[in-house]
């Protein structure tokens, strides 16, 4: 029995149905969960569109003029506009088209769907209530719990779904914000404030830190705050929001300062909580910690015996590939196969903000609190052939390996599609692999990639280099 569709279950049912389990999942919200229905899919298919349009609105360097006359124009915004509508409308759609696609695979895979709400009955019993009310008891021998988040609210910022926002609510915005207050400048705060400037929305970033990105790599978190304040972008450090109310046909933030931002709408972005409430663990021995995150080990055990979880609701890394994997272990441990426990130092991230920024292994904070001894390389992106033609000058590799071995430990990459860059990076740790031997393979002349090889060939020695 699966209790929760997102990457998590439906990952694990696929699976445990390849290794001959008879497999139930039930979900109440739609296949694909929060990932594929309002979070992770439609907030990158919208960051897709703002980078079409970053693209187009600085190209004027490589020759590109938008103006009928073809000269250049004074106003950057000429001839590009975003149709948020239209925008939203695509959105939607690919999320819906994705859900059914797991739908369709899962069913192909003989894994039975319960549309309802799932709960524990004891460590091995889920009742599902379905949608028509009715519920069903079935008995299994291993359970995974795979419920997910929901977003953050606060009691002096009461959502309303229309000025004041979760990312939830984004979708059903029918036009662009005039001006848009992001409230929190973590990851889902970055990558909205990012995506809402450059579909043409005047925005502020209101963070509680010393600079965005708290948690990311300092030298990719300030060339972001760069690049944001270049691109006319407010951002507001060192400032918490005390209260958000709506104000006629806007909204008013006040900060702890006594300070007051006006704007006609305003994203919360501070943080979620898991769905682990109503879901009978009190029946079981599963445990939960002081946040309501369910306890496992790394390889997806609860404290009771045959009881799994997986994803946001356990609280390990709010990322859907980390989902999918600790669902995945769930069940080949849990089936008999062949297991390897979840590794947080091969888990490869990414921020999907423009320029991107993608991170796996040790962080600079490790090495430079001497956490991890390592050597460590520096290459600014402004150097590299194939950036240059393509007008890019924001961005870096930077490379982490053992100071006597060379192993390979650590990577950042800030750069146009870092996502797609930092795997040769995060294939390099997971294997192994030293700098020489990373730098032995061949690049593309000219390629982004190309300066992953250079770092490490610059790592070949004693040395480290800045």
């Amino acid at each position: 029995m699966i209790i929760g569709g997102g990457p998590g279950g439906y990952e694990a049912a696929l699976v445990a149905s390849q290794l001959g389990g008879a497999v139930t999942l039930v979900e109440d919200q739609g296949l694909g969960g929060s990932a594929v229905l309002t979070g992770t899919v439609p907030s990158k298919t919208l960051v897709a569109t703002a980078d079409v349009m970053t693209e187009v609105r600085e190209s004027g360097e490589l020759g590109v003029r938008l103006d009928a006359a073809g000269c250049a124009d004074d106003d950057p915004d000429h001839g590009v506009a975003v149709d948020l509508a239209a925008v939203n409308a695509r959105v939607l759609d690919l999320a819906t088209n994705q859900s059914a696609d797991i739908a369709e695979r899962l069913l192909n895979e003989h894994v039975t769907i319960l549309d309802g709400r799932g709960r524990m009955d004891g460590p091995e019993r889920v009742v599902a209530t379905l949608k028509d009310g009715t519920e069903q008891q079935l008995d299994a021998d291993i359970v995974l719990i795979a419920t997910g988040s929901r977003p953050r609210e606060l009691a002096s910022a009461p959502l309303d779904g229309e000025r004041i926002l979760s990312w939830r609510h984004l979708y059903d915005l029918p036009e662009l914000p005039e001006r848009l207050i992001v409230v929190g400048s973590g990851v889902t705060g970055a990558e909205f404030a990012s995506a809402y400037d450059a579909l043409g929305s005047d925005v502020v970033l209101v963070s509680s830190r010393d600079r965005v990105l708290p948690g990311e790599d300092a030298d990719a978190a300030q060339v972001l705050e760069d690049v944001f304040t270049r691109r006319g972008m407010t951002v507001m450090s060192r400032s918490r929001a005390a209260s958000v109310e709506r104000d006629g046909d806007g909204v008013l933030v006040t900060l702890t300062d006594g300070r007051k931002v006006s704007g006609s709408h305003c994203l919360l972005a501070v943080g979620s909580i898991p769905n682990t409430e109503d879901l009978g663990l009190e029946t079981t021995r599963v445990e939960t910690d002081r946040n309501g995150s369910i306890v496992v080990d790394r390889v997806s055990r609860t404290k009771a015996r045959g009881v799994y979880a997986a994803g946001d609701c356990t609280g390990v890394l709010p990322l859907a590939s980390v989902a999918a994997m600790q669902g995945r272990i769930a069940m080949w441990h849990a089936l008999g196969d062949a297991v390897a426990p979840l590794d947080l130092l091969t888990v490869s991230s990414n921020v999907f903000t423009t320029p991107e920024i993608a991170t796996v292994g040790v962080s600079q904070q490790q090495v430079d609190d001497h956490v991890v001894p390592a050597r460590e390389v520096v290459l600014r992106l402004r150097g590299n052939p194939r950036a240059k033609m393509q007008g890019n000058r924001d961005g870096f590799v930077k490379l982490f390996c053992r100071s006597v071995t060379g192993i390979v430990i650590g990577g950042v990459v800030v750069a146009p599609r870092a996502s797609e860059l930092i795997y040769p990076i995060s294939l390099a740790i997971s294997q192994r692999l030293t700098v020489d031997q990373l730098s032995a393979s061949f690049t593309v002349y000219p390629s982004l990639s190309g300066s992953i090889a250079e770092a490490a060939r610059r790592l070949h020695g004693t040395r480290s280099i800045t």
